[in-house]
């Protein structure tokens, strides 16, 4: 069973095409729906009510829309629709975020780099999820002079970087065989234990060749030259920031998948871009990122490598055919570059 969590702004429209090509693809998976986010909040009062954390601990696996509604922003924070987000990676253990990166030859020209630049991102990003200042302890209080002071505490401690680092070094292994840890160990305690343990982890994995990068010099890379990257493993703060990033070198946030897996490989599968209510209902929001996150769905959590491998060769099909939504300078609406997948599949 697949629990679908729509949630907010462009979330249910995304969702709904993946649910087609999946449909189209002949994958008969049995589909639960429930209400996260801000939709949950006016249905419930709570961004993640007790009945859809239910749905997605069931689930074999868990698809995606998007959370976070403006309506919302005066909320205090444990009652904002993106506290669902983060409380289904806390309660179901989704320590593993994977972010692969990969432009697609026929949107060279949508990426932000120069095509001889950007033909040469093929990246994997692992980011830890369940630590660092996301889920330290925060809050507001009054310095002795009186003054306001927000705080937020980063920090890790040496098993949960030994596990992330592990799957930083099982993803490289599948792939090129190269990881760069990025950290900030010139100024941060946090990210001096974080380089000690990915370095001593490294002996584990000799066949596989290991380098360190300041999180500053990583993002000036990803533009200067995105093709030295295989896998790069980060915390939770660097790792949201570097990904964004990356999903602009590829051509489009709308064009990128991820996968968030505990250590048994249950995952929740999501589009990285956000709700995006500026254009929610309108037919404007590219559904491919989110199609691809299906198509991860079938391979990391349902074992059905054959049926993710056609779905993304239709999404390379659709694309060098000419579909394109507006992120992409096209003029598709949501639902037709679905209909462009579909008619790929067939």
């Amino acid at each position: 069973m697949i629990a679908l969590l729509p949630g907010d702004g462009i979330g249910p429209e995304v969702i709904a095409e993946a649910v087609r090509v999946l449909d189209a693809a002949g994958c008969a998976l049995d589909f639960q729906q429930a209400a996260v986010g801000g939709a949950a909040y006016r249905e419930s009062g709570h961004p993640l009510p007790e009945t859809t954390l239910d749905l997605a601990r069931r689930a074999d696996a868990i698809l995606f829309g998007a959370v976070g509604d403006p309506a919302c922003d005066t909320l205090e924070r444990r009652l904002r629709p993106e506290q669902a987000i983060l409380g289904l990676r806390r309660e179901l253990a989704l320590f593993a975020n994977l972010r692969p990166a990969k432009l697609f030859a026929e949107l060279a020209d949508a990426s932000a780099l120069r095509p001889e630049v950007a033909a040469e991102i093929d990246l994997v990003i692992v980011r830890e999820l369940n630590g660092d200042v996301y889920f330290g302890e925060k809050g507001m209080r009054t310095t002795p002079a009186g003054r306001r002071q927000g705080y937020d505490v980063m920090a890790y401690d040496e098993d949960e970087v030994a596990r992330i680092a592990r799957v930083g070094f099982e993803t490289a292994m599948a792939r090129g065989r190269t990881l760069c840890s990025v950290d900030k160990a010139n100024v941060l305690e946090t990210s001096q234990l974080w380089r000690d343990v990915v370095t001593e982890i490294a002996s584990e994995y000799p066949q596989v060749a290991l380098s360190h990068m300041y999180v500053d010099n990583a993002a000036m890379q990803l533009v200067r030259n995105p093709g030295q990257f295989d896998v790069i493993v980060t915390g939770n703060l660097f790792g949201d920031i570097l990904s964004d990033q990356a999903s602009m070198c590829a051509g489009s946030i709308g064009m990128l998948p991820s996968a968030s897996l505990d250590s048994a490989g249950k995952g929740l599968y999501e589009p990285i871009h956000g709700s995006a209510p500026d254009i929610a209902g309108q037919g404007k929001a590219n559904p491919l990122a989110t199609i691809l996150s299906a198509a991860m769905m079938l391979r990391y959590s349902l074992g059905r490598a054959e049926e993710a491998d056609r779905i993304e060769a239709a999404v390379a099909a659709a694309l060098a055919g000419g579909a394109r939504t507006p992120d992409l300078g096209g003029t598709l609406s949501t639902s037709q570059m679905g209909d462009a997948v579909i008619e790929a599949l067939a």
